[in-house]
């Protein structure tokens, strides 16, 4: 199972060009829906105007060695470290998840269009990446889902109460999950195969199709927010907003406790 291509083991059935095709499709979807995003919900347009004004507020000026030191930070801490989670806990299931992302999908696209089919031996060490970012994908996702989450381990809620901010996270451990079930039983010829190969397809078509509805497009904005964060702090910008009109008293310590989660 590990070491087997599984989309190199159904191109008897379906013909690599379809695998191929969808996967071009998937790509255009993510982007088209980014763009659409964006322009929906006027992102950049925001952060382009609250950048503007923080450059009005700043009292010192940035060089351009200091903006690139802060840029680097920023991937390095923010983005590939996600530094930004106070909770080692949340910190910890979101590299797992977000990793596997990204070993799950590079590992996909060098299956389907550099190894599609038993003729092309696949090397081992590709698709065991794949079997291992879709379980890091689960291990970080579960944990999360079950365990972290603010509405659920400070709040109490239910762990199976579902809001449409849950898209993003629902449809990707599906595919994962599915995904997995899918090689393990593909490998043992069992006829349910195909039954798992279609769900781990649909959850796929959900997770890349439903970006302008779920926190996909996030993951493109976060790095540019912590990189204006740290601007607006190296050129005081940040120190000179003005104070809230009013501050409660008593924030009280369960909002304090959603911020570490």
């Amino acid at each position: 199972m590990l070491t087997s291509n599984p989309f190199a083991e159904i191109s008897a059935f379906i013909p690599p060009y379809v695998m191929q095709t969808y996967v071009i499709v998937m790509m255009v979807l993510v982007i088209g829906g980014t763009i659409y995003d964006t322009l929906h919900k006027k992102s950049a347009k925001y952060f382009f105007r609250h950048w503007r004004s923080s450059k009005n507020l700043a009292s010192k000026k940035i060089s351009a060695g200091q903006f690139a030191s802060l840029a680097f930070n920023t991937l390095i801490v923010d983005a590939l470290l996600s530094g930004e989670f106070c909770n080692i806990r949340r910190r910890v299931a979101h590299l797992l998840g977000m990793y596997g992302f990204v070993v799950f999908v590079a590992t996909t696209a060098i299956m389907i269009f550099m190894y599609p089919t038993p003729d092309i031996p696949t090397p081992a060490i590709v698709s065991q990446l794949w079997h291992l970012g879709a379980l890091m994908i689960c291990i970080g996702g579960y944990w999360f889902w079950f365990f972290i989450r603010v509405d659920v381990a400070a709040e109490g809620n239910s762990p199976f109460r579902i809001v449409r901010a849950d898209l993003f996270i629902l449809s990707l451990l599906a595919s994962a999950t599915f995904g997995l079930v899918w090689s393990y039983l593909q490998a043992n010829n069992n006829s349910w195969s195909g039954l798992a190969f279609s769900l781990h397809i649909i959850a796929t078509t959900v997770l890349f199709g439903s970006v302008p509805w779920s926190k996909f497009a996030h993951m493109f904005f976060k790095p540019a927010a912590a990189l204006q964060k740290r601007v607006e702090e190296a050129n005081g910008s940040r120190n000179n907003l003005p104070e809230p009109a009013d501050k409660p008293a008593n924030l009280g310590s369960a909002r304090e406790q959603a911020r570490n989660y």
